[in-house]
């Protein structure tokens, strides 16, 4: 009995310790010291160590050495996004998923493409996506530069054959002095337009947003409300384990119990590009870096608000019963261990929204103009 009471005594002071009751005064005064050395611990599983990174103030983009960054090259990128000309259509641009004023995505559950279908994932917004070591929800590109041909030639999106759209491109004189302003000669290429396009993509993104103004000094910025819901996002939340870094992802792979499995929109995500059964139902760590003007949410766009994300991630992630399609057993999904049940209050899920809401800023616009003839 003894030796259960101090046991008991032992697990009640460590518990204690490790979650200290902070005012909401205190939080302030800390997260807005400038020093994150200063922040309450975060909440992080032992497995999350090795990558973890705190989150924080997001730098700069780098440009790769084999593909460096000109205003020429970003400008000549920045038409090409917006030309649909790239499609076999000529009626779809990049920039017809991936739109400014809707947070560089559509807005959409899913994105219409070629002849109105329907694609068969939700359109990821492409701001900050220079911060990403792998790109799209699987993961299948591991550069801008690759990124670019996958949406091109998909039926489902632009329908068109690389060498088509170089063709097409190089019929347009008006691109001409673009190419030689952005590389040096006229010639049109596969790789130039990978090149330039990749070259505009690393500039889209986010200016400052205020927990980022917060954090560096700025104590009044947010409310107590969301001051407290950027501590239960380190703490008892638990995002921090997967939304780590200044980009708030991790960019790694997670099954979060959203495979459908066994549905019409059954989705195993990596595993389709890998192949290896570990990889069922992961799908690529969304930033959440303007998450509030960026939905509707998760791969498949089925959830409307951001208050329906962080219910079901409070619930711990069930994953739902379907019985719509014939299964395999062997590639059953298995959810990351990460997730659990939160029990987070109505109050607390309301600041821990209220946060989110900190790292978006409002829509941009880009002003009207001409595309080369």
């Amino acid at each position: 009995m003894r030796f259960f009471f101090l046991l008991s005594v032992t697990i009640f002071i460590g518990l204690t310790a490790f979650q200290h009751e902070y005012s909401v005064d205190e939080l302030r005064q800390l997260y807005s010291s400038g020093d994150v050395s200063r922040w309450p611990k975060p909440e992080i599983d032992s497995s999350v160590l090795g990558t973890f990174q705190e989150i924080g103030v997001l730098g700069k983009v780098n440009h790769p050495a084999s593909n460096p960054y000109s205003e020429a090259k970003a400008k000549l990128g920045k038409l090409l996004f917006f030309d649909p000309r790239l499609s076999q259509s000529k009626q779809i641009a990049c920039a017809s998923c991936h739109d400014p004023e809707l947070g560089w995505g559509d807005g959409r559950h899913l994105s219409f493409g070629h002849n109105r279908q329907n694609g068969k994932r939700n359109a990821m917004t492409i701001l900050n996506t220079g911060h990403y070591q792998r790109l799209f929800w699987d993961g299948r590109a591991a550069s801008l530069e690759e990124q670019v041909n996958f949406p091109v030639q998909d039926p489902l999106e632009m329908a068109q054959n690389l060498k088509t759209m170089q063709r097409n491109i190089r019929r347009v004189k008006g691109y001409r002095p673009h190419f030689a302003a952005a590389f040096g000669t006229e010639e049109v290429t596969v790789e130039r337009i990978q090149q330039a396009i990749a070259t505009f993509e690393r500039t889209v993104v986010s200016p400052p947003s205020r927990f980022d103004r917060f954090v560096q000094g700025n104590a009044r910025l947010l409310s107590d409300d969301e001051v407290l819901g950027l501590h239960l996002f380190r703490t008892k939340a638990r995002c921090i384990n997967c939304h780590n870094s200044p980009l708030f992802s991790d960019n790694q792979f997670h099954n979060d119990g959203q495979t459908l499995y066994g549905s019409s929109q059954q989705d195993f995500g990596k595993y389709l590009q890998t192949g290896d059964p570990k990889d069922v139902g992961k799908f690529r760590t969304p930033s959440l870096r303007e998450v509030a003007r960026t939905g509707p949410w998760m791969h498949h766009g089925n959830f409307p608000t951001l208050r329906d994300v962080i219910e079901y991630y409070n619930l711990g992630n069930p994953s739902p019963i379907q019985r719509r399609v014939v299964v395999d057993e062997r590639l059953r999904p298995v959810t990351s261990p990460l997730l659990r049940k939160l029990h987070l209050t109505k109050t607390e899920q309301l600041q821990l929204e209220a946060f989110l809401k900190t790292i978006s800023v409002p829509s941009q616009k880009i002003n009207p103009f001409e595309l080369p003839q």
